[in-house]
Order: C-alpha cells, then structure tokens, then sequence
C-alpha cells in the first residue's frame, strides 16, 4: 500500500483509527479504568461510539481508506488515541516509546498492524529514550518539530534522528513547561496544530518564546485561541485537506477564526470521545497517506 506523511496539512488519503468498541470494550471496562488514565471524567461507552461515528463520517468527506486498530487485551482506554505510538514517514514507519506507562504496549500492536498493511517499520524508540506522537508536528516536508516534556524527551529525538537520517533535514526540539504536572497531558499538538502552509492555531501562553519566534520567522501566521476556548480544546484541529478542517464543537471564537481565514470547518461533539479522556481529532488519527 501506499504511504508517507510528512506534511500536518495535506490532503489524507489513508488513515488508521480505532474504533471505540475494541478500545472501550464495554461500560463496566471504562468504569474500571478510567480515574487510573487521569481521564477528566468516565466516558458513556455508548455515546463514545455516537460520537466517533460521528466523527468517522466528517473524515470519509477526504480520505479514501479508513482502516482500524483491532483490538488488542495489552491495551487499554488511550489506545483510542491512534496518533501516538508511531509516526509514518516517506519510508515507513517510527515506533515510539511512550511516555505513559499505561500504554507502553501500543507501539508494539500498531507494529503488528503495520506489518499486515505492508509498511515497513525503520526502528523504534528504545531504552530511556520517550516519543509520543503528540508531540511531533511537520513543519514541512523534510522539518519536525517536537515537543520535550514529561511524554517526549531528548534521548527520545536522538534516536528520531537517527532513525529519520536522511529523511529529515532538522528536528527542532521544543521544551514544554511542566502546566499541570506529570499525570496531564501536554503535547506539542496540544499547543499548535498547522492547519496550512502558513497558518496555524496556537494557544501562545505556553508555547516558548524562541519556537514562537522560529515559526513567525517561517513566514506562519497565528489564528490564537482564546483562553475560553483552551481547556475544551479549541486548539486541538485536525486538518483532513488544505483549507478543511475537522474540530471539537464548543468553540465558536476558534471556529469563527478559522473561517475568516478562508478555512472550512466541519464540527463534532467530542464530549465523550475526546474532552473525558483529554484527546482531540488530531490525538484520534494516525493519517497513513497525504498528499
């Protein structure tokens, strides 16, 4: 099969999800689990799968082939959360390590998946080294950024870089304040989501001076979202093909923004599926194929 996506803004051709029956399995599961994840409350099981449904339909409007994660008993509630445990280069594909303990095995499952799709996998990260998908957003093709905090950390790119030689020409990396702790979720992705070549939703007050710098150097352009708007993930945008995106509705001041800028948005109720277990659109997709 075809892959490669090196790019946060292309057109999505592929692209693996997880369906919440074989991540949730059932409600008493969820009610089992979920204060242990950090969740910000128990999902519905029920209305977590109205939702992805929901969900699924608004990025069939772009991508040809939707495959799906089976399930797998070594994973738990997160591995709904398909963009962190790999990342899909023009060659194949890079296992992370995680930085959660609680899903330490989901690199490994996705590796079984990729092997029966045919993409090849480059390597993994290994020993003290931590990636998390979150945390690594395409600049462009050949530049990434990542973020460095409590789920992704320096020996974590050190072997990105080696793993990606010849692949990519720089990875910049990105040191993330420590915000609510280490049991909260704070990627790269949670800070900045690209939504085309020269725009992006940023929430600034925690991003670094210097990143903010790089970017605005780059000729990017910021649509910032409104402290209102931070916490139901106003930010958290998954950009399905250039000038389209997918966001969590609740967040009219963003959505509102994006508009202006020429952006189409397609919106969902992500209460269940993404604001309880603190997981936007971009958190549920792991695209496989832009263009």
């Amino acid at each position: 099969m075809k892959y490669g996506c090196q790019s946060e803004t292309g057109q999505i051709k592929s692209i693996l999800l997880k369906h919440p029956k074989d991540a949730l399995h059932n409600q008493e599961y969820v009610n089992a689990n979920w204060k242990d994840l950090n969740y910000n409350g128990c999902p519905d099981y029920e209305k977590t799968i109205e939702e992805f449904d929901a969900f699924v339909e608004l990025i069939a409007k772009e991508a040809a082939d939707i495959y799906y994660l089976p399930e797998d008993v070594r994973t738990g509630l997160d591995s709904l959360y398909t963009r962190d445990p790999a990342l899909i280069t023009e060659k194949g594909a890079v296992l992370g390590n995680m930085g959660k303990k609680q899903r330490r095995w989901e690199p490994s499952s996705m590796e079984k998946f990729f092997n029966e799709l045919g993409i090849p996998v480059l390597g993994a990260i290994a020993g003290k080294g931590r990636l998390e998908g979150g945390d690594v957003v395409w600049l462009d093709e050949r530049v990434m950024a990542v973020g460095i905090a409590y789920r992704s950390n320096e020996e974590g790119v050190r072997q990105l870089r080696k793993l990606t030689a010849g692949i990519v020409d720089e990875i910049v990396q990105v040191p993330l304040p420590h915000w609510n702790g280490k049991d909260d979720c704070l990627h790269l992705m949670s800070i900045l989501s690209p939504v085309g070549q020269d725009l992006a939703v940023v929430y600034s007050r925690l991003m670094p001076v210097p990143f903010r710098d790089f970017l605005i150097s780059r000729g990017i352009r910021f649509i910032e979202v409104p402290d209102s708007e931070y916490d139901s993930m106003g930010g958290n945008v998954l950009s399905i093909a250039p000038g389209k995106c997918v966001v969590i509705a609740g967040n009219p001041l963003t959505k509102q923004m994006l508009e202006e800028e020429g952006v189409e948005v397609f919106e969902f109720n992500g209460d269940n599926l993404c604001l309880k277990g603190g997981g936007g659109p971009t958190c549920l997709t792991r695209p496989i194929l832009r263009t």
